[in-house]
């Protein structure tokens, strides 16, 4: 168990990790993303604006260059995605950057549907905020 897990462990708090089970994962982990951006409402919404856009250009451009370039956007977006808590795209990112040149149509398209679940939290939380 890592340091931030024995703390929150020691306080009675569950340790901030990504869900392993996909079925039940939300596309964003918003009290990670809460804890990223402090609480500050107007940062969330900053955040998660830039994210949702970077994703967006990150994935157009994935589907014009070659593999070892996919892999380079892929492990930007597998970082950007970590920090707001996007957990199934960060994986599926993550996915796409191990990828050998015969699986990476699959994982591409695997990535752009967390992309796209991932896109529509966004929405929503944009819009309830």
């Amino acid at each position: 168990m890592h340091r931030a897990s024995t703390a929150a462990a020691t306080a009675g708090e569950q340790p901030i990790e990504p869900s392993i089970d996909p079925s039940i994962e939300a596309p964003i982990d918003l009290l990670h993303l809460f804890r990223m951006t402090l609480g500050d409402h107007a940062l969330r919404r900053e955040v998660l604006a830039l994210f949702d856009r970077q994703a967006g250009m990150l994935i157009a451009r994935m589907e014009t260059v070659d593999p070892p370039s996919v892999a380079a956007l892929a492990h930007t977006l597998k970082g950007s995605a970590r920090g707001v808590g996007a957990w199934p795209l960060a994986r599926a990112a993550a996915a796409v950057e191990a990828a050998a040149p015969a699986e990476l149509a699959p994982a591409l398209a695997a990535l752009a549907a967390a992309a796209a679940a991932a896109h529509a939290a966004i929405v929503e939380i944009l819009r309830a905020a």
